[in-house]
């Protein structure tokens, strides 16, 4: 890859991983509610999604399923289902004190992770990379050695950043009705996204 191209790959990333989405409320959320670096599991799961996308990617699974009408949209609908589900969830516990639980970390791992998986964004953003910015005709683990470092590299950049906002924005919350109205509208957030995707129709 030249330099040229990793220049518009890197351009290209950095904003797709900055656009705010699902990733990005949820990453805010956790920071306010949980603190920077309770809340650093969420960005460990978007790398790991990350990281399996780019590889799913390498082996054109992404172009497959972007192939078939009745997969995408099932992930679609799915997708748009759970965000829906925790926006309404977030709304409805939005009162509840936040309590700490032993496994907080590993929950938020998951939880984290499913939402940045089913995300039908992601499709469309790994899609848009290798078909644009991957040579066919060049070997693609060459390639991925330049991809996956500067892929990940913006993409913890990004959601570092996103966390430490939702951290000063739970800093600054003078008392509990400000946090509970605060997680009501990252709830509504996730409807949004929800519903958004959900009355998408066709290809992403």
């Amino acid at each position: 890859m030249s330099f040229e191209a990793w220049t518009i790959f890197a351009l290209f990333w950095l904003v797709f991983v900055t656009t705010p989405g699902p990733n990005a409320v949820n990453c805010i959320q956790s920071g306010m509610s949980l603190g920077f670096l309770r809340a650093l599991p969420a960005v460990a799961a978007i790398l790991c999604q990350a990281s399996l996308f780019l590889t799913l990617s390498a082996f054109g699974i992404t172009a497959l399923l972007a192939a078939s009408p009745t997969a995408f949209l099932a992930l679609k609908y799915a997708g748009a289902g759970f965000l829906v589900y925790l926006g309404l969830r977030a709304i409805l516990r939005a009162h509840l004190p936040i309590e700490a639980s032993a496994h907080a970390g590993r929950t938020l791992f998951w939880r984290s992770f499913l939402i940045a998986t089913i995300n039908p964004k992601s499709v469309a953003g790994y899609l848009a990379a290798f078909s644009q910015f991957v040579d066919p005709n060049a070997p693609i683990a060459q390639q991925m050695w330049v991809i996956v470092p500067t892929a990940l590299t913006l993409t913890s950049f990004s959601y570092c950043t996103y966390t430490a906002l939702g951290t000063g924005l739970g800093k600054l919350a003078l008392g509990a009705v400000f946090n509970a109205w605060f997680r009501r509208v990252m709830g509504l957030c996730f409807i949004a996204y929800g519903l958004a995707l959900g009355a998408t129709t066709g290809r992403m």
